[in-house]
């Protein structure tokens, strides 16, 4: 991991070059309009289901929110059980751990969410956060999120793979990737000791399908597919054949 870093700084003028570039070519996207918080009816115990995140948690890359990534995920929860579901989204777009631990987290209600899912790394990644600083941060949420709600499910989905994303060059992607997949270690062996589930990384197998029209954001049919790969880490069914738990590669 160390000389991945090291390579990853070598590179950083690509970064700094490029980056500029694409931050001055996409389109600026704002969270989707619509509710951040719903039930859905049914029978048997309730399944609370809470996603705190950067612009995947705002639905950010669709216009409204029931085509975002935790209504979706909600909704393949009602589908699957049968159980009633409550869920909230809580996030904001450009969003790092540190900010999430420091300003969504304490102003969260503690009520009884029973399933908690992080959709965060991408902004930590994509603003060059060291390893360290990312575990600091990253670890902070994951104890903030615990001490609050100490019974719940925590899942976390790691960051997608950066040459996959259309708005991306192709050599700021492979600088990128190689930062993803640092934050993606560090975060993988933080849940691990922190009681967390570690989803596998979201294989993104159509980009012009799956991303908005920035090219950087999900689309209704991107959070659709992310929420069906995350429904069986949530119902705790994603175990493998051989029985050993998931992780991020």
């Amino acid at each position: 991991m160390l000389f991945q870093s090291f390579l990853s700084w070598l590179a950083f003028p690509v970064y700094v070059w490029q980056g500029v570039g694409v931050r001055l070519k996409t389109e600026r996207m704002l969270p989707a309009e619509g509710r951040v918080l719903h039930r859905i009816a049914g029978e048997g115990e309730p399944f609370n289901l809470l996603v705190i995140g950067d612009s995947s948690a705002a639905s950010v890359g669709v216009g409204r929110t029931e085509d975002g990534l935790a209504a979706r995920l909600a909704a393949l929860v009602s589908e699957r059980t049968g159980r009633p579901v409550e869920w909230r989204a809580a996030g904001f777009n450009s969003a790092t751990a540190g900010q999430l631990r420091d300003f969504v987290v304490p102003n969260l209600a503690a009520e009884d969410w029973t399933h908690i899912v992080l959709a965060v790394g991408t902004n930590d990644m994509k603003n060059f956060h060291t390893a360290r600083r990312f575990k600091a941060e990253f670890g902070g949420l994951l104890y903030a999120v615990r001490a609050k709600w100490p019974e719940a499910l925590v899942l976390w989905s790691p960051v997608i793979e950066m040459t996959r994303v259309p708005a991306l060059p192709s050599l700021l992607a492979r600088v990128l990737e190689i930062r993803a997949r640092i934050v993606n270690r560090v975060g993988e062996r933080l849940c691990a000791e922190r009681g967390a589930i570690t989803a596998t990384r979201l294989p993104v197998e159509d980009p012009q399908a799956g991303f908005s029209r920035d090219g950087f954001h999900a689309s209704a049919a991107g959070y659709d597919a992310w929420a069906k790969h995350l429904l069986p880490f949530v119902l705790d069914e994603a175990a493998t054949a051989d029985g050993s738990a998931p992780s991020a590669s």
